[in-house]
């Protein structure tokens, strides 16, 4: 008599629930834009969702810890003339986010770690580069300050945020718009989904197209989700795929082997309710006491409902084999090392005693001054007595002088309206 054989995996009973009521984040307006991102970003610090707004784009960040009802007149970060259709923290700073636009801009955000009293409507730098919409943004996963953006002109920009310049332009690999990029783990590759139904793989340094030949699939697995944008989450710690559909009211989860068939399906999460869109926390920001292995925040039409999925364990011991160690905030290259050719993978921490997150850290932008980039030497036209080198250069500098005072005040007038607003902020928690 045969007996059927059950395949090993420590990840056969993965345990989906959604938090309890007063977990949940309730009142927020979820923007009804129909874009195909998940509309929602997380970190260990911050949850930020894109919402609706009158005038313009805006997104909610809010305290991971500020569940329950959110004030209708909670601040917003403004600043886009059009909706926002793609937010995305910086892996490697938790205070740093950015957000890409129907305004055809990419603007990048300084979150400070009190609330803030009124809307943030200055960013740190913004971009500008596409032509058209921008609706995919995505961090370098290892090098320092560098950001990807796609855009309806199906244009791929890597941008150097330090410094505000385009490291590179990939503008003829996609014949149509592009839907969604995605680094790989160290950040050399890129595969990208198309309009046109192509997966490409590119190497954005060569600016060209390393594989796209996909018609035979490794494995097929029939879904029965509408026809609404499939969200998928990879978890390269536990090899586990996550998908969830836009419009649909359920996860589903695969583990990945490299022998055949290659996808193992392990189980689905329902709910009774669709989902708007879906934010995917960083391994770093999960709970290990609890043997979370991964945690969702699904997007309803007026609230955020985390969803956490456990591996059931009766040990209360840090469980090694649930949680190798994992990409940390640190950047493992700069943005120029990046580009001249070297990789790097991510640099690793161990979650054994818990992940706390950094104090807040300043994102700086160093413009290059265009004023060094000089003419070079050679014939020039004749000049008047009245319009000499020397004069020229006395009135440079005394504009330069004049642009650092002005500067200096600025920054000095900044730094007085954050410390009256910790200020206020504390008063107003005395009262509480």
């Amino acid at each position: 008599m045969s007996r059927r054989v059950v395949r090993q995996s420590k990840f056969r009973h993965v345990f989906g629930q959604a938090a309890k009521a007063d977990q949940t984040y309730e009142d927020i307006r979820v923007s009804k834009v129909t874009w195909d991102s998940s509309f929602c970003a997380v970190n260990p610090k911050f949850l930020a969702i894109i919402v609706e707004a009158g005038g313009g784009g805006a997104f909610i960040v809010l305290p991971l810890a500020k569940t329950g009802r959110v004030d209708k007149n909670y601040p917003l970060v403004t600043g886009h003339t059009a909706p926002v259709l793609d937010i995305d923290w910086c892996p490697h700073n938790d205070n740093v986010i950015a957000s890409a636009s129907d305004d055809t801009t990419i603007m990048v955000w300084q979150i400070p770690d009190y609330t803030p009293v009124r809307n943030i409507t200055e960013p740190i730098i913004t971009l500008e580069g596409h032509s058209k919409r921008v609706g995919v943004l995505s961090w370098h996963p290892t090098a320092r300050n560098v950001l990807l953006s796609a855009g309806g002109d199906n244009v791929i920009i890597i941008w150097n945020v330090g410094t505000g310049e385009v490291l590179l332009s990939l503008d003829d690999l996609h014949p149509d718009i592009i839907h969604s990029v995605c680094w790989n783990s160290n950040g050399s590759l890129l595969a990208t989904t198309c309009k046109d139904k192509t997966l490409r793989i590119i190497d954005p340094r060569k600016s060209q197209v390393v594989a796209n030949n996909f018609e035979e699939p490794v494995a097929l697995q029939e879904m029965d989700t509408s026809n609404g944008v499939l969200l998928p989450f990879y978890d390269p710690d536990s090899s586990i795929v996550y998908l969830c559909g836009k419009g649909d009211s359920s996860i589903r989860y695969f583990e990945i082997t490299d022998e055949p068939p290659f996808v193992h399906y392990l189980n689905t999460f329902s709910s009774k309710e669709p989902q708007r869109g879906m934010g995917f926390m960083p391994k770093r920001g999960l709970d290990v006491s609890k043997c979370e292995i991964a945690r969702f925040y699904k997007l309803h039409e007026r609230k955020c409902e985390p969803i956490i999925m456990t591996v059931p364990r009766k040990s209360d011991l840090f469980q090694d084999d649930l949680y190798p160690d994992t990409p940390g905030p640190e950047a493992a290259l700069e943005a120029d090392e990046w580009l001249s050719g070297q990789d790097a993978e991510p640099v690793l921490i161990s979650l054994r005693d818990g992940y706390v997150p950094p104090k807040h850290r300043e994102l700086r932008v160093t413009k290059r001054n265009i004023l060094d980039a000089r003419p070079p030497s050679g014939p020039r036209r004749s000049q008047s007595a009245s319009d000499t080198p020397l004069s020229q250069q006395h009135t440079l500098e005394t504009l330069l002088e004049e642009i650092k005072t002005l500067r200096e005040r600025v920054q000095a007038q900044e730094q007085r309206i954050t410390a009256l607003e910790n200020m206020l902020c504390e008063l107003v928690d005395g009262t509480d």
